[in-house]
């Protein structure tokens, strides 16, 4: 049925003040605060090596541990390295999490953070003794959800330390240039900060926004990848052109007008599940740039007998 996919249902706590959902970033958040305090305990009653583990260090990186891609993230120096992570998936996150969706957001941010721990990570194998031996938090995720709403909501004002008006776009590109900046020169003078996983979580999700992963209708390149496998027939779809080509027809326009009519008089739930249904099912396979002009007008007609419903 229509209503059972994610972009044509209603958010199921609206109207029911009793029914309460977290948010992602909210969970997020939380895993943050909890994983600070774990740290603090262990490092009065437990063994603090065991932070080292969790870390992203190049070298453990080269010995297969790929999982310090995901736990770095969740790791901080100090209260004010976490509290400042805080703020930014506060203030940025929910926002985007309504833009993107709880899946796309978790998406996005933990794939921000590991394109800048990569990026990080790589810069230590080859120039340790200027980026350091290992590299933990928030920031490069935190970064990557904020150049997404800077992309997307760029001339809003942003009250830097909340006192400095900036628009998002500006506060963007310096953000960018500064993180640059000491990426190329990487001074002590730039604080103890990892600018280049600064800089490679604001790369990715400029990205993000470029592709156009942002809209729910655009499949993400893993997305039903098995089912797109299955579906791609190159060469029967160029001998189709061919076929195509060759057709006539002998009343000209007249058969183009008559393939877009539709069955508007079909009961709602026959009609979604004959004529919408195939049509979703090709947007999840080849994406929506794949639909004709007659599939177009079918998604319209049934969003017009969702809204009489």
């Amino acid at each position: 049925m229509l209503e059972n996919r994610d972009y044509m249902r209603n958010d199921p706590s609206a109207g029911n003040p009793l029914r309460f959902r977290w948010s992602a970033c909210v969970v997020i958040m939380i895993g943050l605060i909890l994983t600070f305090a774990g740290q603090c305990v262990n490092d009065v009653y437990g063994r603090p090596g065991i932070e080292y583990a969790l870390a992203l260090a190049p070298a453990a990186l080269a010995r297969g541990q790929v999982w310090q891609l995901l736990t770095f993230q969740f790791l901080h120096n100090g209260l004010w390295h976490l509290i400042g992570n805080l703020m930014g998936l506060w203030f940025f996150g929910r926002w985007v999490e309504n833009i993107l969706g709880p899946k796309r957001f978790l998406v996005a941010y933990f794939g921000c953070g590991i394109a800048g721990g990569l990026l990080q990570s790589a810069l230590m194998a080859l120039f340790p003794n200027h980026f350091g031996d290992y590299v933990f938090g928030a920031s490069a995720g935190v970064m990557g959800i904020f150049a997404i709403f800077a992309r997307l909501e760029s001339d809003s004002e942003i009250r830097l330390n909340f006192i400095l008006p900036i628009r998002a776009g500006v506060l963007l590109w310096v953000t960018a240039g500064i993180s640059l900046f000491f990426t190329l020169v990487p001074t002590a003078r730039g604080g103890a900060t990892a600018h280049a996983a600064h800089l490679g979580g604001l790369l990715a999700g400029l990205a993000w926004v470029q592709l156009g992963w942002h809209r729910d209708f655009v499949v993400l390149p893993w997305e039903n990848l098995r089912g797109r496998l299955r579906a791609w027939r190159p060469f029967q779809a160029r001998q189709r052109k061919q076929e195509l080509v060759r057709a006539a027809s002998p009343r000209g326009q007249p058969w183009r007008n008559a393939g877009l009519k539709t069955e508007p008089d079909l009961a709602p739930e026959e009609f979604i599940s004959r004529e919408v249904d195939p049509i979703l099912d090709k947007i999840s396979a080849q994406g929506i740039q794949s639909l004709t002009e007659r599939e177009h007008k079918i998604l319209a007609d049934a969003q017009k007998k969702m809204a009489k419903r």
